[in-house]
């Protein structure tokens, strides 16, 4: 003999149901921070600022010159974030500095320029372009943010030299886009490592980017000690 559920058991499984639906579509609708200027976009780089959904209490403008900006971001290295047992191999590895030396002269003078004009509620997006794999279709893209809450300089890493589709379209169906790949995970390290620190929440790394500067570039203008 099967079993007949009660109605009322019934009316319960189609409402937890709907809920359980409606949670879901919530999370995947979830609020992003959307573009509100575009201050560069050519084949080399793109800078935008981008609204933040939620006030973050940054602290822009913020006055930074193109070397100031250099010295921070040559600091910065990194290794893609592994779970167990990868990440013990990974850790044998050194992290590899975030950009080369071609790359700093060029983002760092874009992202100077875009410290002087977000606002308190932006921050600022930064692509560092180069052909692909196959340059027909795709190009190699080192991707993030940056942001400041003063006293320290917030920077985040979605993709490092990640192969992206410039296609329009998928080139098996032409009525659908192709989707840009996931952001990835990075572990970020900075040198020297006294300046890289949990802020005052608790619960993220900031660099203390104003004492840095002091040690690095010398008011005077001579030579870094």
């Amino acid at each position: 003999m099967g079993f007949l559920a009660h109605p009322t058991m019934n009316r319960a499984i189609t409402i937890y149901g709907a809920l359980w639906l409606m949670a879901l579509a919530a999370s995947g609708c979830a609020r992003l921070p959307y573009t509100t200027t575009v201050l560069h976009d050519n084949e080399r780089l793109a800078v935008t600022l981008q609204h933040e959904v939620e006030p973050m209490g940054y602290t822009h403008p913020v006055q930074l010159t193109a070397g100031e900006v250099a010295a921070i971001l040559r600091g910065f290295s990194l290794r893609p974030a592994q779970t167990l047992p990868l990440r013990w191999y990974a850790e044998e590895e050194p992290p590899k500095p975030l950009f080369r030396e071609d790359e700093l002269s060029l983002v760092a003078a874009a992202l100077s320029q875009a410290f002087h004009r977000v606002g308190p509620d932006e921050r600022v997006r930064f692509e560092v372009r180069a052909p692909g794999l196959n340059p027909a279709t795709s190009r190699s893209v080192t991707a993030g943010w940056v942001a400041v809450r003063d006293p320290y300089l917030y920077l985040t890493i979605e993709h490092v030299h990640t192969q992206i589709s410039i296609r329009k379209s998928d080139p098996y169906d032409y009525n659908y886009p192709t989707p840009p790949p996931l952001p990835g995970s990075f572990l970020l390290y900075f040198e020297p490592g006294r300046f890289w620190v949990t802020d005052h929440s608790g619960t993220a790394r900031g660099l203390d980017y104003r004492e840095f500067l002091k040690s690095a570039i010398p008011p005077s203008g001579g030579s870094s000690r």
